[in-house]
């Protein structure tokens, strides 16, 4: 890997987006909770959520990752709450569509997903960047229905 091919993976966009997560931390009494852990490079996500009428009503993640996968669960906390699951599995599935076989970037609300394009190229890093979408649907998935 080159030094401008780092430069552009980890832009000041990504860096941005990675040092700005919403919803750190655990909630006091979630519906739900999932642990996800890449075992490539050992990034983590436990993600926490109170589902109320189908949605997330409240949400925390506890994220341990690179800032590829901080700056894909940043995205996701800024946007999580009032989503429904099947919202959250579509843009997971946009998200690794994006990545894996050059599919578009993911469609509003979670189009900041885009900043991630440069990830394509790096296939070693697309767990992390899925990690807190595959963990929040663990921990959905969790919640009695």
């Amino acid at each position: 890997m080159s030094d401008s091919d780092l430069m552009q993976l980890y832009s000041r966009r990504i860096l941005a987006l990675a040092s700005d997560i919403p919803h750190l931390g655990k909630l006091a009494a979630p519906t739900g909770s999932a642990h996800k852990r890449s075992p490539q490079c050992g990034s983590s996500v436990t993600a926490h959520v109170v589902v109320q009428d189908g949605r997330v009503a409240d949400f925390g993640q506890e994220v341990r990752a690179c800032a590829l996968g901080q700056a894909s669960a940043g995205v996701l906390g800024r946007n999580v709450l009032g989503r429904s699951r099947a919202e959250i599995a579509r843009a997971r599935d946009e998200l690794q569509a994006m990545l894996k076989q050059d599919g578009p970037a993911p469609s509003a609300p979670f189009e900041e997903l885009e900043a991630l394009l440069p990830a394509r190229e790096f296939p070693n890093r697309h767990a992390s960047i899925l990690l807190a979408w595959e963990a929040l649907l663990g921990a959905i998935d969790a919640s009695p229905s």
